[in-house]
């Protein structure tokens, strides 16, 4: 690159200091991707920016995902070229953005965390004499039965839970209500719960889950107790509400194969961005269930 070049770059690492006033870190970071690019211009014999096309920054990013950066740091650094040639824009430098049209890859989606069948089966397995271990476990089969977010937990009250028919209404996200059904382990632990609950719950309360003070019971105490029990059991991992979520689909779909069956039972509107959601049957899903799930396979143990 020519020293005038450069001097662009100079100015415009001056201008994020000065009139945009970004944090030391952010400061070096586009310095770092900046000169990175200079590199491979260097290396293209690229002299100039107004010789920059979109195909020599379609390349860059390329190289740096053969070198090995990641999704993530090649957005980072596309960002760092969008900003500086808007900034030579604005001077009159450059008529276009040679960066606008690039897409970085997509970044990879982290898979979320699991507990396999027999991790769960641990958890799970805690005698519970207390009123509130009997309260706890009940909780965590229901999250693990049917797959609930922690929310939804949270706003169940006595009417939502059906334990004849062995189900649960849910309000989901968006205001949207579903049913699913409520496994045999977790229908035991809820009615032995209902009992505990009679002798705790304050007058007109109508939470399916309260606290020592008879209240409904709060989302952190919920995230606590779990931690404090998975500690217990000796899981070894951090355990919080949506990983028993993300259990449940885990351990369904590979049972089931049915990933309608499962986004509907989630309540979600797809699970991938590539799937359109698809409503099932009731009757549907409660077989998919009652066959696939480990906790509705009745055994001749109690839980």
């Amino acid at each position: 690159m020519s020293p005038a070049a450069l001097d662009w770059l100079t100015r415009f690492l001056t201008h994020l200091r000065t009139e945009r006033r970004l944090s030391a870190h952010t400061d070096s970071n586009y310095r770092r991707d900046l000169e990175l690019f200079v590199a491979y211009c260097k290396q293209q014999d690229i002299e100039d920016w107004t010789r920059v096309d979109a195909q020599h920054v379609r390349m860059f990013a390329a190289a740096e995902f053969r070198r090995g950066a990641s999704a993530r740091t090649i957005q980072r650094r596309l960002s760092a070229l969008r900003s500086f040639f808007e900034f030579l824009i604005r001077e009159a430098v450059l008529k276009a953005n040679p960066a606008v049209q690039v897409q970085a890859p997509k970044a990879r989606k982290r898979l979320p965390q699991t507990l396999d069948v027999d991790q769960m089966s641990r958890l799970l397995s805690f005698r519970s004499d207390e009123s509130l271990d009997v309260r706890d476990k009940a909780i965590m089969e229901l999250f693990y039965s049917s797959g609930l977010r922690l929310s939804e937990l949270v706003a169940l009250n006595l009417s939502d839970i059906d334990l004849a028919d062995r189900t649960v209404r849910v309000m989901g996200k968006g205001s949207k209500a579903r049913v699913v059904p409520v496994g045999s382990h977790a229908a035991a632990a809820i009615s032995r719960w209902l009992k505990e609950r009679a002798g705790l719950a304050a007058a007109e309360e109508p939470a399916l889950f309260v606290s020592q003070s008879g209240t409904r019971l709060g989302a952190r105490a919920i995230q606590q107790r779990i931690a404090r029990w998975a500690k217990r059991q000796g899981i070894g991992v951090h355990v919080h509400p949506h990983m028993f979520r993300h259990s449940f689909a885990t351990h369904l779909l590979e049972s089931s194969q049915d990933l309608r069956g499962v986004q509907e039972l989630l309540g979600h509107a797809n699970i991938s961005t590539t799937q359109v959601y698809t409503h099932l049957d009731f009757q549907h899903l409660a077989k998919i269930y009652d066959q696939s799930h480990p906790r509705a396979r009745k055994r001749a143990a109690g839980g």
